[in-house]
């Protein structure tokens, strides 16, 4: 597995990813949120915005896949995405394809996201998901973060509760 920079070649594929990843993970959702929610969050003007802020870090998890003895496929299986302001670094992103969870992909992403953005001088790290996402929050307090912030958000024209996780640094 390869962890590097996301590009725009990638559109489709970090989408793909985060399609099957939001309709495996946020249950409570319909699919028709989702996929509106997915198309709008990861669309091209939003993935072209993402991938040129400065203080950002879009990467990605790419495995090579076997198709023939002769050839061989690299399939996207992941990615993040963070932003650091003054000395704060959010997770904005943080998804691994529903195959794939359980392979320290999501781990490696992290561990790889966290040095990038300390190159920005960050001294803490936040991570915002779903409440509702049980293995966001297991994963996030593994790492060593803390519940510190409830908020809502609005996705699909409904309210949802929103966690902040943070790591000091």
């Amino acid at each position: 597995m390869e962890i590097r920079p996301a590009t725009l070649d990638d559109r489709d594929r970090i989408r793909a990813v985060a399609r099957e990843t939001w309709h495996e993970t946020y249950d409570e959702l319909d699919a028709e949120t989702i996929d509106r929610t997915v198309d709008e969050w990861y669309g091209d003007e939003a993935l072209e915005t993402a991938l040129s802020k400065p203080g950002t870090a879009f990467l990605v998890a790419e495995k090579r896949e076997a198709q023939r003895a002769s050839e061989t496929d690299d399939e996207i299986v992941g990615f993040t995405h963070g932003v650091v302001s003054e000395e704060e670094g959010d997770v904005l992103r943080m998804s691994v394809h529903p195959d794939h969870q359980g392979e320290g992909i999501g781990t490696a992403l992290y561990e790889r996201l966290r040095e990038d953005l300390r190159d920005f001088n960050m001294e803490r790290m936040r991570a915002i998901d779903l409440a509702s996402n049980d293995g966001g929050r297991e994963f996030y307090e593994e790492h060593g973060f803390e519940l510190t912030e409830e908020d809502d958000v609005e996705i699909g024209g409904q309210r949802r509760r929103e966690v902040v996780y943070t790591l000091e640094l």
